[in-house]
């Protein structure tokens, strides 16, 4: 056997020091990461909020052009959506804004008159939500813990 003297390769020091460079770009390249999940959250909450908002506005529409002041529930696409009487705005009951909303994918909802609060599925909490009053049809956002 022949043995080939002109061998070449990385040398240990060369491995460490590109070992330790890539500690240090993932050292702060993790911090960013969490970041982006956390406005992220944010984007989607600040999202549903503005989603719920044009909700109201069109049931209230709706309800406007039906022109019944007793009336109890608006169509909207084909789903029956319950509404407040004489103004028109979506309960927050089961029945109401969730189906004025049509898709809150992504969030989980939760009702307790005269509120329901939706927040994001994945790291919502009391304190990353959207919060839905059906009295007045306001529409709040927490983002302080998202």
């Amino acid at each position: 056997m022949k043995l080939v003297k002109d061998q070449s390769g990385f040398t240990m020091i060369e491995l460490v020091v590109v070992i330790v460079i890539l500690g240090i770009l993932a050292a702060f390249a993790v911090p960013q990461f969490a970041n982006l999940r956390t406005e992220a959250r944010v984007a989607a909450v600040n999202a549903m909020a503005g989603g719920l908002r044009g909700a109201v506005a069109v049931a209230r529409a709706k309800y406007q052009v039906v022109n019944s002041l007793a009336a109890t529930t608006v169509d909207m696409d084909g789903v029956s959506v319950t509404v407040s009487a004489a103004t028109g705005i979506p309960r927050s009951a089961t029945g109401g804004i969730n189906l004025a909303i049509a898709d809150y994918s992504g969030f989980t909802y939760t009702t307790g008159a005269p509120t329901a609060t939706f927040w994001p599925a994945s790291g919502g909490s009391a304190t990353c939500d959207v919060t839905y009053t059906d009295v007045t049809g306001a529409v709040g956002t927490n983002i302080g813990g998202c």
